[in-house]
């Protein structure tokens, strides 16, 4: 998922602030006062700057006092924000206590960021990848449904998975024998290996093979094969390095030809909500489809961001567990409890909402490099 110089990463400022103040009893009106604050100055770490607006008699500083007594204004305090754009009219914003870290590589921006709400949260090209508090919905989803469906998955290829949360999940599984992670920028991965402190166990497992290569010339490259292959890829983002591994193309000639017999390829493939499940899963999901014989889409509200994902799992072997089996499987093979993902709430994680069955049920556009859909947007740290 290369060598290159660290540059600063500088993210453009614009707040909108909305605040709103109610005049002390004596006056006889209250007043709305929409405030807009436009910061053009870059974000640097630790900086900071103060609050200060006056309109009429009333003076705000931080928040503190309006004429001269002591009020709590939520939001006009000195603050800084992280805001990402999902869609068109529609912006995901969320308070920061600091950044830790920002930096440009060969191929992308990163940022690790330390949010109010979801603890550390990482960022690459402006889209959130994972937060603290809730990654582990993600990766559990990611990863435990296709192994634990393998009879015996022994070999695994990580497609993807800098920041080693994915190789963790995996290496948890007492029947794998060997993990292959396989990067394409290794400045994210020596990023993460020094600030996500969670992962550090896994990156010193024997059992991982760390290699900095694409993906797809990785996998061309080698003659062995793998029970599982997993695709934790940066999100399809037009002129990105990941889109053109989402393709009919890739999925035939590259992956398939690289799994072992019955072996099950998985992906996480976007946001699946009711209204943002059309933007790539639908089209991740009919493009799988065309390449292997037995398909499962399924899906899990992540808090972080702001919305239902999508996760694809494929293979020629069909995928017959039920619930109290995959429990089972989960006592019998895997190291410590899952904090999510059971046989139930994959069961419930599988079965789509009437709208979103539908519409994969009827999606005819295959994923090519010609005929690519695109995650909408990019995102912005805001001070």
């Amino acid at each position: 998922m290369p060598n290159s110089n660290h540059s600063p990463f500088r993210f453009p400022c614009h707040l909108p602030l909305l605040i709103f103040c109610a005049q002390p009893p004596a006056l006889s009106t209250t007043c709305l006062f929409l405030i807009f604050l436009s910061i053009s100055n870059s974000l640097c770490v630790g900086s900071t700057f103060e609050l200060y607006r006056k309109m009429g008699d009333i003076s705000c500083s931080n928040g503190n006092e309006v004429n001269g007594k002591s009020h709590s204004l939520a939001g006009y305090r000195k603050s800084c924000w992280y805001e990402e754009e999902i869609e068109e009219n529609l912006r995901w914003c969320f308070a920061l206590n600091s950044i830790l870290h920002t930096g440009a590589t060969q191929y992308q921006d990163i940022a690790l960021l330390d949010t109010k709400p979801f603890g550390k949260a990482l960022v690459i090209d402006g889209k959130l990848q994972s937060a603290e508090i809730d990654e582990f919905i993600y990766h559990e989803s990611l990863v435990h449904p296709a192994l634990l469906h393998h009879p015996n998955p022994k070999s695994i290829f990580i497609m993807g998975g800098g920041e080693g949360s994915t190789a963790r999940e995996i290496l948890r599984h007492k029947t794998v024998e060997k993990v292959v992670m396989c990067d394409i920028d290794e400045e994210v991965v020596d990023f993460c290996k020094s600030y996500l402190v969670v992962n550090r166990e896994a990156f010193c497992d024997p059992r991982l093979e760390l290699v900095i290569n694409d993906a797809r010339a990785e996998l061309e490259s080698r003659e062995e094969c793998f029970d599982v292959i997993i695709g934790d890829l940066a999100d399809p983002i037009e002129g990105g390095p990941c889109y053109q591994l989402y393709t009919k193309s890739f999925y035939e000639s590259t992956v398939k030809p690289r799994l072992s017999p019955g072996g099950i390829f998985v992906t996480q493939a976007g946001p699946a909500g009711v209204f943002s499940h059309t933007e790539v899963f639908s089209c991740i999901h009919n493009t799988l489809r065309q390449v292997f014989k037995h398909v499962v889409a399924y899906s899990a509200h992540i808090p972080s961001f702001a919305d239902i994902w999508g996760w694809v799992m494929a293979s020629d072997s069909p995928f017959l567990l039920n619930a109290e089996e995959l429990d089972l499987r989960m006592k019998q093979r895997i190291k410590g409890e899952n904090r999510y993902i059971d046989g139930k709430t994959f069961s419930s994680a599988s079965t789509l909402s009437k709208v979103v069955r539908t519409s994969l049920d009827n999606e005819t556009q295959v994923y090519t490099e010609g005929t690519a859909r695109f995650i909408y947007g990019h995102g912005t740290a805001l001070k």
